[in-house]
């Protein structure tokens, strides 16, 4: 093999290396720090790895992908629970908050969701004041933060955010105007229109979870009886 050929492909191979480690330890942030924004999350384990090379740079994509077999392998009982508990309290939210059509995103709704995760929300509401006053009648202390989302690959746009905690969960309220109901922003992963799920799409999720864990169970018990 030529010797430029064989740098090359010695230098491509070093290059994956590089993007599965700083994945790897990537996802192990976010696990284990709670850690939620990719970008964060990828640059400091580049800083951690001594990786300089933006080239060696994982995707987002590779890092969630990452992050979910860590959580198969490592918390494989207790993570599940963790995303249970918080579809449901988004559900009891999502029922609260009604009037103002929400929608469930991020980890909660994608499975990713940990001990850390918030339960992140889209609100919509042409009064920018609606949100606020809401949960101040109902005597909810609230945090305001902003949520900057991408419109487009070109566009990024700064929403009101509003966070409190209920039942030692968080929860994360992005505020947009009504119109947004019909074009989700863009995916943090894959630049693709983020996933969001209404009332009633969770419901469906919901049922088809408790379905497939009473599947489960039939079918440990078939076995249990059958030796």
């Amino acid at each position: 093999m030529p010797r430029g050929r064989h740098h090359r492909i010695h230098a491509q191979d070093r290059l994956q290396r590089n993007r599965h480690r700083v994945a790897q330890e990537a996802a192990r942030l976010m696990s284990e720090h709670g850690i939620r924004d990719f970008h964060h999350a990828k640059l400091k384990a580049a800083e951690r790895m001594g990786v300089v090379d933006e080239q060696a740079l994982p995707r987002n994509r590779e890092i969630e992908q990452a992050l979910r077999e860590r959580q198969r392998i490592f918390h494989s009982h207790e993570q599940p629970q963790a995303l249970q508990r918080r579809r449901e309290a988004a559900r009891e939210a999502m029922g609260f908050l009604g009037r103002f059509e929400p929608r469930l995103v991020g980890a909660v709704l994608e499975g990713t969701a940990d001990m850390h995760s918030a339960v992140c929300l889209h609100l919509f509401s042409d009064d920018p004041e609606a949100v606020p006053r809401f949960l101040d009648e109902r005597g909810i202390p609230f945090e305001i933060q902003s949520r900057r989302l991408r419109e487009t690959r070109e566009r990024t746009v700064d929403f009101p955010a509003y966070l409190f905690r209920a039942e030692e969960i968080p929860f994360d309220l992005t505020v947009l105007p009504r119109d947004g109901l019909r074009q989700a922003p863009l995916d943090r992963v894959d630049e693709r229109p983020m996933q969001r799920a209404s009332l009633s799409a969770l419901d469906e999720l919901l049922a088809s979870e408790n379905n497939a864990a009473e599947d489960d169970f039939d079918d440990m018990l078939m076995t249990a009886l059958s030796r």
